[in-house]
């Protein structure tokens, strides 16, 4: 009854909830998406797609369609003013649009049909609905109970996942000031090392070192798409960069300054920025944001990116000295509860920013990112402060 309860209530948060962009599982047959591509005269597609490629903005997720006359290139994103100037120098007329592409989508097993018959049935109500997949490694929540069974949810996977090279079992919320959690290597190469690709992008990112969640992708890009030009960014949480890597990526004339604790991450930022060629863009800064912000970032940022979702209401207070005098947009996140979540999340930030001694003058989102634990989701609010 309790369950069901709760299910009743999720699905009437999430249902009242535009665009929340949660995962979704595959499934098999036709997947039809609507993504940005370049519209261009068949004689010119050679010719474009070694140009988009060259620029990596060529989507590798669909392939080049062709429609009369006319081919449609497929792009990780809408190509930003820089790039179009790029485009334009090297190509005759085209157009960008957005294209529906389809594929075929192969049937993507869940953990109980996999294991179905290998393990107890009261075993099997505690398999986690979903994997993360991170680079090569496969990431499983292991509950008390499948412990003992932990290899053979190990072998399972790698034989599902023909591309996973290693299984690892989590334990645990991610706890502790680096943001950490307990792995072991349960199937596959004994590694926690990887390199994971996202939107064009490429992370290096030990796991065992440094957080990283690819279950964060829409808002890596949801928040990069907002970046104006020559803008200059503060992430205060940065990780291993994923949200400022892609930000400078996209935008060539934007300056991020990428704030973390933890050494590891700050190593593993500039390596991703050599990596991804935005070396001159993005500056890891080592350190505690509240004391880096305040020494050296006081008032210089357009736009600042709090992904600390545990203690961000905390750290409000610097986003706010960080961002310039005249203004800017804070993206922050939060857990929060219902039964108003949303609501809840963007009254706390409000409440924080005021007692900064600055105000909201616009809240242009809140969303449900995603569910984290019964009565718990992962909350994201875009503000406006002035």
């Amino acid at each position: 009854m309790l369950f069901a309860c709760f299910r009743q209530q999720r699905n009437a948060i999430l249902d009242s909830t535009p665009n929340i962009g949660v995962e979704s599982k595959c499934v098999s047959g036709l997947h039809v998406v609507e993504t940005p591509a370049l519209k261009i005269s068949k004689s010119y597609g050679q010719k474009a797609i070694d140009t988009i490629r060259s620029m990596s903005i060529l989507s590798s997720d669909f392939k080049v369609e062709r429609e009369q006359e006319y081919l449609y290139v497929p792009l990780i994103h809408e190509p930003t003013a820089s790039e179009l100037g790029d485009l334009r120098a090297n190509l005759p007329k085209f157009e960008i649009s957005r294209h529906e592409f389809s594929r075929y989508v192969e049937p993507t097993p869940s953990l109980i049909s996999l294991l179905g018959e290998k393990l107890p049935p009261h075993v099997l109500a505690s398999l986690p609905n979903a994997i993360d997949f991170i680079g090569d490694i496969a990431v499983v929540e292991i509950a008390p109970e499948l412990e003992p069974y932990k290899l053979t949810i190990g072998d399972a996977v790698l034989q599902a996942y023909k591309k996973v090279k290693t299984v690892l079992g989590k334990w645990g919320a991610v706890s502790g000031v680096y943001r950490l959690r307990p792995l072991e290597v349960i199937g596959g190469e004994r590694k926690t090392a990887t390199i994971h690709k996202e939107f064009g992008c490429v992370f290096y990112a030990d796991l065992a070192k440094v957080y990283f969640s690819p279950r964060l992708s829409y808002e890596h890009r949801r928040v990069a798409s907002l970046v104006g030009s020559s803008e200059k960014v503060v992430d205060m949480f940065a990780g291993v960069g994923p949200f400022s890597i892609l930000i400078a990526k996209r935008h060539r004339d934007v300056r991020v300054c990428a704030i973390d604790l933890n050494p590891d991450a700050a190593d593993f930022i500039r390596k991703n920025a050599l990596a991804n060629r935005v070396e001159g863009q993005v500056k890891a800064l080592l350190g505690d944001a509240r004391q880096i912000v305040h020494e050296r970032l006081k008032g210089i940022a357009d736009r600042v990116i709090m992904n600390l979702p545990e203690t961000a209401i905390q750290y409000v207070d610097v986003a706010c000295e960080a961002v310039k005098s005249d203004g800017g947009i804070i993206h922050y996140y939060e857990f929060s509860n219902p039964p108003e979540p949303r609501e809840a999340a963007t009254r706390r930030l409000s409440d924080a920013v005021k007692q900064a001694g600055r105000s909201v003058e616009k809240v242009s989102l809140a969303r449900i990112v995603r569910g984290i634990a019964p009565f718990t989701y992962h909350v994201a609010v875009d503000v406006h402060i002035k």
